[in-house]
Parts: structure tokens; sequence; C-alpha cells
């Protein structure tokens, strides 16, 4: 592989010689820089830009005495924001919308504090993942690979899969039904998802031409969504008062467990583990120069917390709508993605535009940017655990494939059913709350681990917050494991199969806890 340092400039970038004055941002070459000798590309997501850092000693480490950071510059976060807003867009996909107009269907405004104090969880997550990849290099797939022994590893590898291409199901179906209410019924749904799977390739075909414009097309799809559900927003006029006081007071009564239970779930999703570790390495950071890393982490923790204040502010739009629409109704029982905008039609109508196509925008725009950032992570997913050195394109090919095949089928199966999607939905979550223990206990366990982090593990108190927090998902998750499978036994042998899956589960669960208190030990 080329040497990234020294790659020849682009027409549009500095050359070598202008690095020399200007050290902070330098552009390359994707072909000449980024692919083997036999155009094999290494990475999904091509770090097109460089940051380098200056201030320190001679070799860039912080002096013994404690040598003073650089200060905050708002021009060298700019050059670090972007990974953060993809990140984000896994807290506004189509499965997270789902989740927030049903609890606001059914809870109203009581559980506002719930979704941010899972955000504020969420956050934490997020900010552990870009810690294990700035400060190692690498990201959390491929520190799986090496610090597992082949079997944990190949079943990590499953299981993230698994949660992946659940993920992807839910979003690809999303983006169709968003397709279906804008063409007015006249594309079914195996048609939309068709064009979605088509779409993304179109999207992703823009990081040829830089990641700064990738980056820019996903502003421009969140500033879509935050345009279209504040509109609806304001439009419905929700009560402030109930609005603050859902936020500040928490409230939780058995009626509403079960979506207190999905708002949880939808959040740390595990593919989103594993892409964000990676998105953060776009930025050229030497991992052995401590002070470039202590930067570089300081500038992600403002860029991620400010990302993850805009699909906060989505989420609570979209669950207030709902919560003032159809609290307390009929309907309430039965909104789901795909009639949500005929209530909401039903409801509002629209002054100057029908809310049934704003929502449908704004549900194209989630389901659109979900489908691209679930294509890299499944990307980075297959090469780090399995190292395949393949091209990109057939790498993305596979990974759309995996979605988009049985997501057709599903299409075809929910023309003639009109609970198919339903029951689809169900075991999607289900299948990805299984598998939320084997993101996080991996990402855990690394950034304690002082021989893969060094002096950027965290402290044990840290550790124990993180224990703590990682074990909030998990335990809420296996409730509603335990409510789901309990409710799908039906006879002898499907409750023997059901109790010796749940064995292998569990015991694999202990192996990777007992392993990551071994090595903090």
């Amino acid at each position: 592989m080329a040497n990234r340092a020294s790659a020849p400039a682009t027409r549009d970038g500095p050359s070598d010689a202008d690095d020399r004055h200007h050290p902070v941002l330098r552009r390359s070459s994707l072909f000449s820089a980024y692919c083997d000798d036999d155009g094999l590309e290494d990475s999904a997501f091509e770090p097109l830009i460089i940051v380098s850092v200056s201030g320190g000693d001679d070799d860039g480490r912080l002096s013994p005495g404690g040598t003073a950071p650089p200060p905050f510059s708002w021009r060298r976060l700019w050059l670090f924001t972007g990974p953060g807003f993809l990140m984000s867009i896994a807290f506004l996909d189509p499965g997270n919308l789902e989740g927030d107009l049903q609890a606001g269907a059914a809870a109203g405004d009581t559980l506002l504090w719930l979704l941010l104090w899972t955000t504020a969880m969420g956050l934490l997550v997020q900010l552990l993942s870009a810690r294990l990849g700035v400060a190692t290099g690498k990201h959390l797939a491929e520190l799986c690979r090496d610090e597992y022994p082949c079997w944990a590893r190949r079943a990590l590898w499953l299981m993230a899969e698994v949660a992946m291409v659940s993920a992807d199901i839910q979003e690809v179906i999303g983006s169709a039904v968003a397709i279906k209410i804008l063409t007015h019924g006249l594309l079914p749904l195996w048609a939309g998802v068709v064009i979605t799977g088509l779409d993304c390739f179109i999207f992703l075909s823009l990081e040829n031409y830089g990641v700064r414009k990738l980056e820019a097309l996903f502003a421009v799809l969140i500033a879509t969504m935050a345009w279209s559900f504040a509109w609806m927003f304001i439009d419905t006029k929700p009560n402030g008062k109930d609005l603050i006081i859902g936020i500040i007071v928490p409230k939780l009564s058995s009626r509403t467990i079960r979506q207190a239970v999905g708002l949880v779930g939808c959040v740390i999703t595990p593919h989103n583990v594993f892409l964000h570790s990676a998105l953060v390495q776009s930025r050229k950071i030497d991992p052995g120069n401590e002070c470039q890393v202590g930067e570089a982490l300081r500038y992600y923790t403002v860029e991620s917390t400010v990302a993850l204040v805009v699909p906060f502010m989505i989420n609570l739009f979209v669950t207030a709508v709902f919560a003032k629409g159809f609290h307390g109704t009929e309907e309430a029982g039965s909104i789901g993605l795909e009639n949500a905008g005929h209530y909401l039609q039903e409801k509002f109508g629209g002054e100057f535009f029908p809310v049934l196509y704003i929502w449908g925008v704004g549900l194209l725009a989630a389901g659109t940017s979900s489908t691209i950032t679930g294509t890299y992570a499944g990307q980075f997913i297959m090469s780090g655990f399995l190292n395949w050195r393949l091209k990109k394109w057939i790498r993305a090919l596979i990974t759309r494939g995996f979605a988009i095949v049985p997501t057709i089928a599903v299409a075809l199966w929910f023309n003639t059913s009109d609970s198919a999607l339903d029951v689809l939905n169900e075991w999607l979550n289900v299948l990805q709350s299984i598998q939320i223990p084997f993101a996080l206990i991996p990402l855990v366990t690394l950034v304690s681990k002082k021989q893969v982090m060094g002096v950027f593990t965290i402290g044990p108190r840290t550790q124990i917050a993180t224990w703590i927090i990682a074990s909030v998902p998990i335990i809420v998750n296996g409730y509603l494991l335990i409510d789901f499978f309990s409710s799908e036994m039906r006879g002898v042998l499907s409750g023997a199969v059901i109790c010796v899956l749940v064995l292998g589960y569990t015991s694999f669960l202990l192996y990777l806890i007992l392993r990551g208190v071994k090595l903090q030990g």
C-alpha cells in the first residue's frame, strides 16, 4: 500500500510542498494512496482528510511536566466534524422512528425522560467506540479478531452480521414505505426496496469525490429530517408544559413498560458500535502520538455530543407529535410505519403541505441515510472479522444482497398480509436485542485493557460506570427476550429448542464477561 503521508496531491488539494506550510489539512489521491497494487482497498470509508497536530515535545508526545494541549480551535473542530454525524444516523433510522411514534401514542409524553437518558447512554458507548478507534488505529471488528480465539471471534462475527442484516432490513423497508407514500401507492413495497438498494450504490459513489462531499450529503439528509419533523411538531402544537414535565420527571407504569423497553433497545445498535470506531479513522491520527490522540479525542467528544443533540430533538418531535394526536385513542395500539402517515393526515391534515407527504419525506431521508451507513458498517464487520481482501464494491454488493433479497421476499408477502410487517419488525427487534451484549462487552473489555489502549485506557471508576451502563440494555433486553419467547413457546419441542438456544446464548455471554473481568483484574 502506498504511504498515506506522502500521497500525491489531487487537483483540488495542496501539494506536498504546500503541506510544509499548511500542515493541518491535506488531501491525497484516492486511487494511488488507498489502493493496493492489485486494486484491493483496505477500508470502506477512505481517509481522505489528513489531520496533523502541532505541539508537545519534538516527537509529538506530551512532556513529563504535562505540556498543555493546544487551545481549542473552531477551525480544527470543523476538520474533525463528520464521523459523529454519520454515527448519529443510527439514532434516526426507521426503527427508532417507529419506536418513537409507538411510545408517543401509547405513553404520551411520559417517556421523554427515558429518551433523554438513553441518548446520553448511547453517547457514552459511542465515545468509547471513538476512543478505541483513535487510540489503536484499528476498528472494533479488527481488534476482536486479534483479541479472541478463533471460535469466539467467528461467533461474534455471526452475531454482528445477524444484527447488521436485521437492522438493514428495517431501514430498507422504511425507505420503501416512504417511497410508497410519496408515490401515492403507485410503487409497491417491493419496488421501493429495489430502488433503495440501487440508490444506496449511487450515493456511495460520492465517496470517490472526497469524504467531505459524502459527509455533506449526510448533513443534507439530517437537515431534511429535522425540517420535516420540526414542521410537523410546530404544526401540531404539542403542550410545552407537558413536554418539560415528561423530560424532567421519570414516570413508568406497567402499561408502558413495553414501549420503554423498545426505546432503550432502539438507541444502542450493535452495528453502530462497530461503525464509529472505523469512521473516526477518516482523519489521519498517529496512534503512537499521545498529543495527536488526545486532541483528536477532545474534538471527537465535542463533535459527537453536538451530533447527538440533533437526533434527540428529532426523536422528541416525533414522540410529541404522536402523543398529541393519538395518546388515549383507539388508534394508539395499531400505529406503525406503514399507516402512520395516513393517521397523521386524517388527524392533522396540513395547512400548506399535507402532513402525509411531510412524514414521507422525513422517513425517506431517515431510511436512505441509514442504509448507506449500514452498508459501511457491514463492510467493516466483514473485513474486520474475516480479514477478507475484497474490492470495496464487491463488499458493498454482498452487504446489500444480505438485506435486499429477504426484504423483497417480505415485501411481496406483505402485499397479501396486513400483519406481516408488524410480525417481521417484532422479530427483527428481538434479533437486534440479542446481539447488543456481543458488541458492548468486547468494546468495554478492549477500552479497559492497557495492552490495547496504552495511556488511554479508561480508569477504574470509568470502568465500573461503563459496566453498569452496559448492563442496563443487557438487562432490559433480557426482559424483552423472556417476554417474547415465553409467548412463543408452544409445546414441548419448541420449548426444548428455545431452552437449548438460551443456554448456549447465556454461556457465551458469561464467557465474554468473565474474560473481560479477568483482563481488567
